[in-house]
């Protein structure tokens, strides 16, 4: 498991905006997943519309370490309406929980590598301010990062399974240290102190080397070494113009520092740099990003994660032979998150697609079908009456073209026209991508076309178009917006005159742009704890983002220097324009976009317009239990049917 890597202040996971988060019946234990039958003539679809109980009664599941003797897997799961670690047989069977918080979420970390004890994370509320628990063999629970005011992160476990490592800010909030733990005693040492806003990365497993990053825009960084025991630093990315560079993996033999990188290229390919001779080179590129590599704990496989055309492509390599594996092909999904067992012998592995949440797998090697541990879905909701999203484009008005993902209700129809919704992404370098939505099915399932805008700026497209938003934003960006609405209103089967505008985080902040600086574009807008003054969230970011600070200021303004500009793109500052319904939701933990960014565009209410304003007392960034979850969406549904569909929007 390796640090956080943020592109920018406001970037949210699709997880965190779009993931169900509710618990399932017992798991079962059927090898088969379950197949979304394909529609018949004789039956109209859908033949249900959901409430979003049902929707939220799919429960999400994540994560996967195995337990040392491989019997038991550890994962992480909203099953009891928010989330908690459990643990259940590798053959399939009942779960049993590790923690049972009713209030803050937890989150399965890893089992230790030679016992029973767990390591988990959380926060308080949804502050982000998480810390790292061990859970004991009894059931007892230790804050292994004391204090208050402080962020730790579970960095990895070392290759003997003698020591682990952990990330905290506790010394100088603005920076993180690396601290090297005793896997028995717990006593510690801070091997790494971090005075020059490095972003430590990946550790050697025998301890020896630490991978930094440091940022310098948020399309240009660098890649570092240090070695512990000396303190000596070498500098492994020397570079011209602007190029990325991400620490992946140390091999387990110890020989070489694997890393991805776009220099001299549109896309991030797989690279290593040999700690003995200091020689770079390539070892596989794609047509599209390679964003994550991972390797077994003898080294035997080796793991590649690329995006594909907001897809998730997985391949598995013989490191020996060089030659990839087969995987199952499942035609429900994607095989995502791979983790493979200390033996080598097995896998676990996850399953997503359109009518598919996660699953939980595990496929022995040699083996011909894995067995399906999970079943995600609520049993109340036919995968039938669920819909299949297809990979669309359409060019901007500059003659950029912009990748989106599209959702079509399965009732919508040339003579039955539907209602149009704009989903807008987290970021500014965000991505939506082809996955189980749930926010997006329970909305087509009531009868609206979504389409999920990648705009310029998003990433997944190649280093041109993710850096094509670099100063622009409330401009180019949200221009590709309003064109998004014109590519919506060429479908013969969606309204050309009731198209509406949502997003989260950044996607919130687009959605009152639209309404603000081109307020006759959309009928409504849903802002999902967006910012809405550039002034005040710039100056207020988390101490702990001090190392990226510059990169935000390059990528959305800098205060001290551009302050009328910032006002300019800021929406707050333009909301007497606002003259369409407009509902906000916020976490009033949130520590990316203040309570307050919402509490003062809703005085928008003055023009004369309808708005709604939902606050979550116990949500940060994301509504992650699912009391709220319920709460939020129903409400969303509600207002799009009165003011969208309802035509009741003023025009």
């Amino acid at each position: 498991m390796r640090t956080l890597r943020y592109s920018s202040i406001l970037i949210l996971s699709a997880a965190m905006l779009t993931s169900a988060c509710t618990p399932p019946p017992a798991a079962p234990t059927s090898s088969e997943p379950k197949q979304a039958p394909a529609p018949t003539s004789n039956i109209e679809r859908p033949s249900r519309q959901y409430p979003i109980e049902d929707f939220i009664d799919t429960v999400s599941v994540a994560g996967a370490s195995f337990s040392p003797d491989e019997s038991r897997l550890l994962f992480g799961s909203n099953r009891s309406g928010v989330w908690n670690a459990y643990t259940l047989p590798v053959g399939g069977g009942d779960w049993v929980p590790v923690t049972q918080s009713r209030t803050d979420n937890v989150y399965a970390v890893s089992y230790f590598p030679k016992d029973a004890r767990i390591l988990v994370t959380r926060d308080a509320g949804g502050n982000e301010l998480n810390h790292v628990y061990v859970i004991e063999a009894d059931g007892s629970e230790r804050d292994l990062s004391p204090g208050t005011e402080l962020k730790a992160e579970f960095l990895t476990f070392d290759r003997a399974g003698d020591a682990f490592y952990v990330l905290s800010n506790e010394r100088n909030a603005k920076f993180f240290d690396v601290y090297r733990y005793d896997a028995t005693t717990y006593e510690r040492q801070r091997v790494f102190e971090n005075n020059e806003g490095y972003q430590p990365s990946a550790i050697s497993g025998d301890g020896r080397f630490l991978a930094l990053d440091k940022t310098r825009t948020t399309n240009d960084n660098d890649l570092n070494l240090v070695e512990l025991k000396t303190g000596k630093l070498q500098h492994l990315t020397p570079h011209t113009g602007n190029a990325r560079y991400a620490a992946q993996a140390f091999s387990p033999d110890g020989k070489y520092l694997y890393y991805t990188s776009n220099e001299g290229s549109e896309f991030m390919r797989l690279r290593r740099y040999d700690l003995a001779s200091g020689q770079h080179e390539d070892v596989r590129k794609q047509a599209w990003d390679i964003v994550d590599v991972a390797f077994s704990h003898n080294g035997k496989y080796r793991i590649d994660i690329t995006n594909v055309d907001g897809g998730t492509q997985v391949d598995l390599f013989d490191v020996a032979r060089g030659a990839a594996m087969t995987l199952p092909n499942f035609p429900a999904g994607e095989i995502r998150s791979v983790r493979i067992a200390p033996s080598e012998t097995r896998m676990a592995f996850y399953l997503n697609g359109d009518r598919q949440p996660n699953d939980l797998y595990v496929l022995d090697f040699g083996q011909p079908e894995p067995k399906r541990l999970t079943t995600s879905l609520s049993a109340r909701i036919d995968p039938a009456d669920l819909v299949d999203s297809t990979v669309v484009r359409f060019k901007a008005r500059d003659g950029l073209e912009i990748p989106s993902i599209l959702w079509k209700p399965l009732q919508a129809s040339a003579t039955h026209k539907a209602p149009a919704l704009l989903l807008v992404h987290g970021g500014p370098g965000g991505q939506t991508t082809r996955a189980y939505n749930y926010v997006a099915q329970f909305l087509a399932n009531h009868g609206y076309v979504i389409l999920g805008i990648n705009n310029r700026g998003s990433s997944g497209y190649g280093k041109a178009f993710f850096a094509a938003d670099d100063g622009k934003h409330g401009r180019e960006p949200l221009w590709d917006c309003v064109d998004g609405k014109n590519y919506l209103q060429t479908l013969d089967y969606g309204d050309p005159q009731r198209i509406g505008i949502m997003g989260g985080s950044y996607g919130g902040y687009m959605t009152v742009a639209a309404l603000a600086f081109q307020p006759d574009e959309f009928k409504v807008g849903i802002d999902i704890f967006g910012v809405t003054n550039w002034l005040r969230t710039l100056e207020s970011i988390p101490p702990y983002w001090e190392s990226f600070r510059e990169a935000l200021y390059q990528e959305i303004g800098d205060p001290a220097t551009q302050r009328d500009f910032l006002i300019e793109t800021s929406p707050l500052f333009h909301a007497d324009k606002i003259n369409k319904p407009l509902m906000v939701l916020q976490g009033a933990n949130d520590p990316r976009v203040l309570k307050s960014e919402s509490d003062e565009i809703v005085a928008v209410k003055k023009n004369g317009v309808p708005v709604e304003y939902m606050v979550f007392d116990d949500e940060g960034h994301g509504f992650a239990k699912k009391e709220n979850q319920i709460r939020a969406y129903g409400e969303v549904l509600k207002f799009l049917d009165t003011w969208l569909k309802g035509g009741s929007a003023p025009k």
